[in-house]
């Protein structure tokens, strides 16, 4: 499972990009601009490829708010993703 605690600062996302992995499953934390406002993007997808190699049909993303809350909302929405389609990441 994924911890808030194993997301680096806010102030890291600020500048960069964060990305890791559980148990097959890599994710990607980004600020992006929706309309303006500074909004998190989290993104997901199965090993074993990078995320400028793993083609687009096999990510799943979803944006909240720039925010310590935001980062708890993805946290808990990728731990949600994992659990509901364990088999596209773990691999027999």
């Amino acid at each position: 499972m994924i911890s808030k605690d194993d997301i680096l600062s806010m102030e890291f996302l600020k500048k960069s990009e964060y990305t890791g992995c559980h148990q097959g499953m890599r994710y990607r934390l980004e600020q992006v601009s929706v309309e303006d406002e500074k909004m998190l993007k989290a993104t997901v997808w199965p090993e074993p490829l990078n995320f400028i190699m793993t083609p687009e049909e096999e990510k799943r993303s979803n944006t909240f708010s720039f925010s310590q809350d935001g980062v708890t909302d993805a946290v808990d929405w990728m731990n949600n993703v994992y659990f509901e389609e364990r088999e596209r990441f773990v691999k027999n």
